[in-house]
């Protein structure tokens, strides 16, 4: 549980030291959850080099630190044929880390094994209930 976008940074940034080379993250939530916010917090714990934007209108961001990171945003692709015209078996398949925000707007291209985080509102209006699962 999270209280403020602060701690949910804070949350992100403590959980960035589990990820390796090659993890798949699907981050899951409705609009203003704050799954941005999460993706920064990971960035930090990874020492990027440039501080995260919601890749909305490229789809893609590429950051440097750690490891690669790859920072997905699904949420304006209309069709999945996008996602091939881009090539993202590539990124998932390259030694990276792939960040995914609104993941689940297209599960069927998602990897078996991935980490999947989901991010709820609360009962205020600053909570979030946040829930990390390995599939």
């Amino acid at each position: 549980m999270s209280n403020s976008p602060e701690e949910t940074f804070q949350i992100a940034k403590n959980f960035s030291g589990e990820l390796k080379p090659g993890d798949i993250v699907a981050l899951i939530g409705n609009l203003g959850t704050g799954k941005t916010i999460f993706v920064k917090g990971i960035c930090a714990g990874l020492n990027a080099e440039q501080t995260p934007l919601s890749p909305t209108f490229s789809i893609i961001n590429e950051y440097n630190g750690k490891y690669k990171i790859y920072h997905f945003d699904f949420y304006r692709i209309k069709d999945i044929s996008e996602l091939y015209d881009i090539g993202y078996e590539d990124y998932f398949n390259d030694e990276s880390i792939c960040l995914i925000e609104w993941a689940d707007m297209f599960p069927e291209i998602l990897p078996d094994d991935r980490i999947e985080i989901k991010i709820e509102f609360g009962e205020r209006e600053t909570q979030r209930k946040i829930t990390i699962d390995k599939i």
